[in-house]
């Protein structure tokens, strides 16, 4: 069952675009300083979205702590994570991956994509999983 911590370190943004469709995805920050949803495995995550803004609105991030995540595929326990093309959270291999940065790190299990977990997330700080 995917859950959450009590006080992770969050951060607002203005919503660049309609995010509603994108909680618990990854999301950047977009050159006007505004949040936007990872749209490339190469995307440097600021944290995982928690609320569902649309243009506009307040988006509600969460940069370090416990968070939900919306999984690509299949994650078990343990496996770090970064953004997929659509900003949902997808396995890094560490040393194959080099170019994909890592955004946290499973603690439950999903067993499909689209289906909630629970992660660890540490976008303060991101690097690539070289």
């Amino acid at each position: 069952m995917a859950y959450q911590a009590s006080q992770p370190l969050k951060i607002t943004l203005e919503a660049a675009a309609d995010l509603s469709a994108k909680q618990y995805h990854f999301v950047k920050v977009d050159s006007n300083g505004k949040a936007a949803a990872c749209a490339a495995l190469t995307d440097v995550p600021v944290g995982v979205l928690q609320n569902d803004p649309t243009a506009g609105q307040t988006a509600e991030i969460v940069v370090v702590g416990v968070s939900k995540v919306s999984s690509d595929a299949a994650l078990n326990e343990g496996d770090l994570i970064g953004p997929s093309a659509d900003g949902q959270a997808d396995a890094r291999v560490i040393g194959t991956d080099t170019t994909h940065y890592v955004g946290g790190q499973m603690l439950t299990a999903t067993g499909a994509a689209g289906v909630i977990g629970t992660a660890i997330i540490n976008c303060a700080t991101p690097a690539r999983a070289a």
